[in-house]
């Protein structure tokens, strides 16, 4: 009997990370490592995730929201969430993965487990950096977690979780030699350098940081004017979204790409605080990392729940601060252009950090995330 894989993903990294995960799913039956059961797949996700063949019943992606921005889509997720429910009553589901995105997909993972399905979790949630008494709740709904950081299989392990460390996806499918990553700035120039502009993949952090990320640019350009910009989106709606917060007269130049193949080319990037960090890192290239929050919502909630000494990935991996981050900064963007002309200055500096940042996801590029949890996912349905 054909065995039913239900996958549930939010946002848009967790919509490739599930895309490639069934893709290695089926590379495994079709290379013979496995008796080739025939799988069908549904879920909530995005594009990516229903060009694998995947049956989607909401575009989760598309509604994508952080932080407080949730709350105007909350109508939304209830409505899908009870859809989700009913299709498990509905249909005979083997496994699910729920991908990321703890907040949607503890609802998930509940009326998974009240269904009587086993829940596999594809990018453990970060409970070690905030209200880690949730492990509680995650140990009722969660059958195996995938971890993708290194730190997170013992934490994890220590509170009885089975736990396992699989590598991290964003690696995937970066094809760089990181030992050619490294940037040593011999025939940099400081009055000409190339800046990378990462706003990020999400409607709420492309209006809340663009326009930031904008005045910190001018005022380098106003110091350097020879500086060019290189602005990195995720794909054509974001790219278009991007454009139409352009500031009058600002110039720079427009891609679609992943974030490594703008960052190998710059000197030093200006990024919105996630994932993308790593894939800078792997890059070889500098970074100032930065994300804005309510001013009330951070003094009287936010600061108080963070258990980490720092809250970009790259800081909290490297435990020091291997980079600056402005997380949250509210109101002056001037704090950030003086980091940014402080390092510009200082081609040393540049290639120290350049040198750190490569010897750090080094030994995480070791590992195929897609395919160990394609084996996982296998292993379950037995």
């Amino acid at each position: 009997m054909p065995k039913t894989i239900f996958i549930s993903a939010c946002e848009p990294s967790a919509d490739a990370h599930c895309a490639n995960l069934i893709t290695a799913v089926k590379q495994k039956g079709c290379d013979g490592q496995d008796d080739a059961t025939e799988i069908n797949w549904g879920g909530v996700a995005g594009q990516k995730t229903a060009t694998t063949g995947c049956d989607i019943l909401e575009d989760t992606v598309a509604h994508a929201a952080m932080i407080h921005h949730v709350f105007g889509e909350i109508g939304f997720y209830f409505k899908v969430i009870r859809r989700i429910s009913a299709y498990f009553k509905n249909n005979n589901v083997d496994l699910v993965i729920v991908c990321d995105s703890p907040a949607f997909n503890f609802h998930v993972a509940r009326a998974a487990k009240k269904a009587g399905i086993k829940v596999l979790w594809y990018v453990a949630p970060q409970l070690w950096a905030w209200a880690p008494w949730r492990i509680k709740k995650l140990r009722k709904r969660c059958d195996k977690l995938a971890c993708i950081l290194p730190f997170e299989k013992e934490w994890f392990k220590r509170r009885d979780m089975d736990a396992e460390f699989v590598g991290n996806p964003l690696f995937d499918d970066i094809n760089l030699d990181l030992s050619e990553s490294y940037k040593n700035y011999t025939d940099y120039d400081p009055t000409a350098a190339k800046i990378a502009l990462l706003p990020g993949s999400r409607k709420a952090e492309i209006q809340t940081l663009w326009p930031a990320m904008q005045e910190v640019a001018a005022n380098i350009k106003e110091k350097h004017p020879n500086t060019k910009f290189l602005v990195s989106a995720a794909n054509d709606e974001k790219l278009q979204m991007i454009k139409e917060k352009q500031v009058e007269d600002f110039n720079c130049e427009y891609f679609v790409c992943d974030v490594a193949e703008v960052t190998r080319r710059s000197d030093l990037a200006i990024v919105a605080s996630g994932s993308a960090t790593l894939q800078v890192a792997a890059a070889g290239c500098p970074m100032v990392v930065m994300y804005q929050s309510s001013r009330i919502v951070w003094h009287l909630l936010g600061k108080y729940l963070i258990r980490t000494r720092f809250l970009s990935l790259v800081n909290i991996l490297a435990q020091r601060e291997l980079v600056t981050e402005f997380m949250p900064y509210f109101t002056s963007t001037d704090p950030i252009f003086q980091k940014c002309a402080t390092l510009l200055s200082s081609p040393a500096g540049l290639s120290q950090i350049s040198r750190d940042l490569v010897n750090l996801v080094t030994p995480m590029k070791r590992f195929n995330a897609s395919k160990r949890v394609a084996e996982i996912a296998l292993e379950m349905l037995e």
